[in-house]
């Protein structure tokens, strides 16, 4: 390696050494203590003595017993004898705009993060009936003749989330969607055959994910995961879609699928505090 690569990669080092002096500086400390305190409540500790709140939180005590003593003197916790617990005034703390916020916004900056990271588009939809529904979508460049926008709908059967969303229903569902359904061929490559069907869709369900090679419209792959809410549901999907390009759909997958269930794992865990997303 050269020198001058050495000096460049040496006045990265400091510039990012830099950087993380300059955000330490603005960190409120007794407030990173706080709401280290405030987590340590939950459905299996919801009252804690001084002591169990120091441990759980790594906290020393005598941090602890300030933390918790502040949060009781404004009125988010209580206290009741050696027991300390949280109270409902501790919900102002902007519950009102949490409760607003759709699945759509949850899900929309984890797709631009996705799409960041591999400089390709990324969608989420719902399904509905027979049919997905697009409810965010990050575009790098149009790749399809028909322009996508949410409130997009397309067959289920013949798309990545669709597969995917299909494969999340009971048996039952799913033997009655695929004994009723008319797939419409869109391509040269669309799975038409109901048997065929089904077995495309049993493996979506073992793998945990779905791709699509042109079946949609040609020149198209996409790849698509689930997304889990509250009580571990399927209730959306998120997939990235590409412009077919030599080499095999298993290099799209090999590529994409962890970056992807990355962006899903890290949604699943923003909506699990959300019940009313959970539908």
């Amino acid at each position: 390696m050269s020198t001058l690569d050495d000096a460049a990669r040496d006045g990265g080092a400091l510039r990012d050494a830099a950087d993380d002096a300059e955000r330490a500086t603005e960190i409120v400390r007794s407030l990173e203590r706080g709401l280290a305190i405030i987590r340590v409540f939950d459905a299996e500790h919801p009252r804690l003595t001084l002591s169990m709140a120091a441990a759980l939180s790594g906290m020393p005590r005598a941090g602890a017993r300030r933390a918790l003593n502040t949060l009781v003197e404004l009125g988010y916790a209580g206290q009741d004898g050696r027991d300390f617990y949280l109270r409902p005034r501790l919900l102002e703390l902007g519950f009102e705009l949490l409760a607003d916020l759709t699945l759509a916004d949850v899900i929309t900056p984890h797709l631009q993060a996705l799409s960041g990271r591999l400089g390709e588009s990324a969608s989420a939809s719902v399904l509905d009936g027979g049919q997905i529904v697009y409810i965010a979508r990050v575009a790098t460049r149009s790749i399809m003749r028909v322009h996508i926008r949410t409130g997009t709908r397309f067959p289920a059967e013949s798309t990545s989330m669709g597969r995917v969303l299909l494969a999340s229903r009971s048996a039952e569902w799913l033997e009655g969607f695929i004994s009723s359904v008319r797939v419409e061929r869109r391509s040269a490559y669309t799975t038409t055959d109901t048997g065929q069907l089904r077995a495309v869709l049993a493996g979506v369900r073992e793998q945990g994910f779905a791709l699509v090679d042109q079946e949609l419209e040609e020149g198209l792959r996409s790849l698509a995961v689930p997304v889990h809410g509250r009580e571990g549901r399927v209730v959306a999907a998120i997939n990235v879609a590409t412009a077919v390009v030599p080499g095999r759909a298993d290099d799209m997958v090999a590529r994409v699928l962890p970056e992807l269930r990355r962006a899903a794992e890290a949604i699943d865990a923003d909506l699990r505090p959300f019940a009313h997303m959970d539908t």
